[in-house]
């Protein structure tokens, strides 16, 4: 019986903050559950990669850098994620040297990229 309420607890702390992630304004794929226009974990080494190459600067950000986080309005440049990563309406930024995708219209953190 505490392993089967261990197990529930720990599928409610993983199942709770994505219901919050999709709340956000974020297109879920109906059926799949799959956040549309992210970075997917196969593209994802390639796309630093990329991020890397670009050498852009990053942005000095004082507060903890988590999804859901918005950011100023002033002072934070993005900048598009090219076609060959996956199709997306995001932009993508570098705080405290850590690449996020945002979303432009609400200025919020959508995916840390590591």
């Amino acid at each position: 019986m505490q392993i089967k309420l261990m197990a529930g607890a720990a599928v409610l702390a993983l199942v709770l903050p994505m219901a919050a992630y999709a709340q956000s304004s974020v297109a879920v794929e109906p059926g799949t559950g799959n956040v549309v226009g992210v970075i997917t974990e196969t593209n994802m080494p390639r796309f630093r990669e990329y991020v890397v190459r670009e050498h852009h600067p990053s942005y000095r950000y004082d507060r903890e850098v988590v999804v859901g986080a918005e950011l100023p309005q002033a002072g934070v440049t993005y900048w598009e994620v090219p076609r060959e990563y996956g199709p997306t309406e995001y932009r993508y930024t570098i705080l405290n040297d850590r690449t996020v995708l945002v979303d432009p219209k609400t200025r919020r953190i959508i995916q840390i990229i590591g």
